[in-house]
């Protein structure tokens, strides 16, 4: 017996989960803790679980992609357990963005150490219209591109990531190569979409991590990029831009922000909103909020 007590919160969907990864996980975390385990069982349930284990364990742990993980951190104080992310889905962004290695077995022997050398990280946390997120949120093009990757995912299983840039261009086409200005940013104006980041990289493709607000971090407040429009000209700049994380807060035809602390957005037509990659509807208004130091996190 350790003395130490966790818990290892499990999707049994997620894309790099399976009974065999599961128990090498529970090994390796048990080096330094007793562990106890739970598959959840539908949407919301990882919240369910992380908020009932924060009363009695020392550290949380959760096997999944970054919808598991959005939801346990929906589940926590910043008073609760340490939480550790371990890569099981197909991009797994939270935990790669906190440089935890992308192998399931390797990131839980860090994250066992990082428990029993006390090493932890305190990071914000963005909220939008009640909802947490971890790296990032997005109000119209992203939200409709993670909707239509989703509605593909569950026709055919995770697509890959060249049905992910096919999405995108047929996203682009279908808006008749030209996104608009269609919603209202308080006190910084108007764009055709915008992109609220808690951190860099925003997202990966594949083993390409994608730079949309370079200048992003956990532990400050949030970072918006919102391009006031675009046509199919500017299609090569902004894939420059989000490849090598430069250029896009000099453009004067992108709005850009940092380290902010609220956002009010307003739309002229519902559009679609997402946060950590999960789809929440669409929406005509949405505020996000940062909780500064709302979360620590094994390292």
């Amino acid at each position: 017996m350790t003395g130490r007590r966790a818990v290892l919160i499990v999707n049994p969907f997620a894309t790099a989960v399976d009974e065999h990864r599961i128990a090498l996980v529970e090994r390796t975390l048990g080096r330094g803790a007793d562990v106890t385990t739970f598959l959840t069982e539908r949407r919301g349930h990882a919240t369910e679980l992380a908020r009932e284990a924060a009363e009695w364990a020392d550290a949380i742990f959760v096997f999944s992609g970054d919808g598991g993980f959005n939801e346990a951190l929906n589940g926590l104080r910043p008073d609760g357990p340490p939480l550790g992310c371990i890569p099981g889905g197909g991009t797994s962004v939270l935990p790669r963005a906190l440089g935890i290695p992308r192998d399931a077995v390797e990131a839980a022997g860090r994250l066992a150490d990082a428990l029993e050398q006390g090493r932890t990280r305190a990071i914000s946390v963005g909220v939008v219209n009640g909802r947490r997120f971890g790296f990032n949120a997005g109000l119209g093009f992203d939200a409709e591109l993670v909707r239509r990757i989703e509605a593909n995912r569950s026709r055919a299983g995770r697509p890959g990531d060249l049905a992910f840039v096919a999405t995108v261009m047929r996203l682009v086409a279908e808006n008749r190569a030209r996104f608009r200005p269609a919603l209202e940013i308080e006190s910084i104006g108007r764009a055709a979409f915008a992109f609220v980041a808690n951190a860099d990289p925003y997202t990966f493709v594949g083993a390409i991590p994608l730079h949309v607000a370079p200048e992003a971090r956990f532990e400050g407040g949030l970072d918006l990029i919102a391009p006031r429009s675009i046509g199919p000209l500017d299609v090569p700049r902004i894939v420059k831009y989000v490849a090598t994380g430069r250029g896009q807060l000099e453009d004067p035809r992108i709005l850009s922000a940092h380290d902010l602390d609220r956002i009010e957005i307003r739309c002229d037509r519902p559009l679609p909103l997402q946060v950590d990659g999960e789809d929440l509807g669409d929406v005509v208004e949405a505020t996000f909020e940062c909780e500064r130091g709302a979360v620590r996190v094994l390292v």
